[in-house]
């Protein structure tokens, strides 16, 4: 198992070097070539806790907005919905500089589970997760198990990873138990409140949903499919 970067995961299943990666959402949004194994997925049906903006003072006061160029799929979903909201603050690379009534930073992963437990108080938190459910009413799938189009044997892959996701959800408390970085109590919530694993109707819709908004801010460079056509085609690349 590779446990590389994510935005390297992602080029190195685009130029061939894997043939299966659990990966952004935004890579087969840009590049729906791949299979996608159905019914797994990293998503959220409301607040997702670890995909935040921190700020001090109103989201509405931000001139400009820290992000990591790699985070794709959480940029994007920050652009639409801030978009949504009419707000269109700058985005900068992220750097040391002090969080500030104007200037907010993107947090995702443990990097936001930690400083969030650092600062439980001193900054706010706009959850994109809970903005993105209050704006489409939609799960948003942040990664998902993408396979390349050559690859043979795709329903047996699809069939071992689905239930590799099912065993470690049943055996989710042993897991938790071997956690050493983060409070087991907050795990049991992160893991059965934030996060969901499947991906299954409404997740599919969810992520159609974030393609329509990508093409509609041109946040994609050759965007060739129609909706209609794409959401036909995002159900047929289900293994």
């Amino acid at each position: 198992m590779d446990l590389d970067h994510p935005s390297a995961l992602c080029k190195r299943l685009a130029n061939g070097e894997l043939d299966i990666a659990l990966v952004s959402s935004f890579e087969f949004i840009r590049n729906p070539i791949y299979r996608i194994v159905d019914d797994v997925s990293i998503s959220s049906a409301g607040p997702v806790y670890s995909v935040v903006v921190a700020h001090s003072g109103d989201i509405s006061g931000i001139d400009e907005i820290e992000l990591d160029p790699a985070a794709e799929t959480s940029g994007n979903l920050l652009r639409c919905l801030l978009a949504k909201l009419n707000l269109a603050p700058r985005f900068i690379r992220s750097s040391t500089s002090p969080i500030t009534a104007r200037r907010a930073r993107l947090l995702i992963g443990d990097q936001a589970i930690r400083f969030r437990q650092k600062h439980p108080t001193e900054f706010h938190f706009w959850d994109l997760g809970e903005q993105w459910n209050k704006f489409a009413n939609l799960p948003f799938v942040y990664a998902l198990w993408l396979v390349r189009p050559e690859v043979s044997d795709v329903e047996l892959i699809a069939n071992c990873l689905r239930a590799l996701r099912d065993q470690n959800l049943a055996k989710i408390d042993d897991l938790i138990g071997e956690e050493k970085d983060f409070d087991h109590d907050f795990c049991h919530r992160y893991y059965g409140e934030n996060l969901r694993f499947s991906f299954g109707e409404k997740e599919r819709e969810g992520l159609s949903k974030f393609y329509k908004r990508c093409v509609k801010l041109h946040l994609l460079p050759h965007p060739d499919l129609g909706f209609g056509t794409w959401d036909l085609e995002l159900a047929r690349r289900c293994v």
